[in-house]
């Protein structure tokens, strides 16, 4: 088999993943590039592992961890993204820069909310 086809289609993969990476602001479409990332990563370990014909198979096995770590990742990642749309109402990137300031008017101190919702 030859090494060339599948390298040239990883790269292909990579930089089609990493432009997604820079160019998106969706954090959805952010984890999905990353996903494609390291479905290049997973050919490359394939055809790296036929190309030498190890014994072992260790970059079948190595793909196998590979893809058993993206589903844990787009997991974790998916719920991260909803629980950060539900509190903020976006998923842009470029709009969530500070994600530990509330969102409340700027000239509304911490006092007067706690004492519009707890009357006195």
């Amino acid at each position: 088999m030859h090494l060339l086809y599948p390298a040239v289609l990883a790269v292909l993969l990579f930089c089609t993943g990493l432009y997604g990476v820079l160019a998106r602001r969706n954090a959805i479409l952010v984890l999905m590039s990353v996903e494609l990332m390291l479905a290049a990563v997973s050919l490359n370990l394939v055809a790296f592992d036929v190309w030498l014909r190890d014994a072992m198979h260790s970059g079948q096995v190595l793909t196998l961890f590979l893809i058993a770590l993206a589903a844990a990742e787009i997991g974790i990642g998916l719920a991260i993204v909803l629980l950060v749309y539900r509190a903020r109402g976006t998923s842009a990137i470029d709009q969530l820069r500070e994600l530990g300031e509330p969102r409340t008017p700027l000239d509304e101190t911490p006092a007067e909310r706690t004492s519009e919702t707890h009357p006195s």
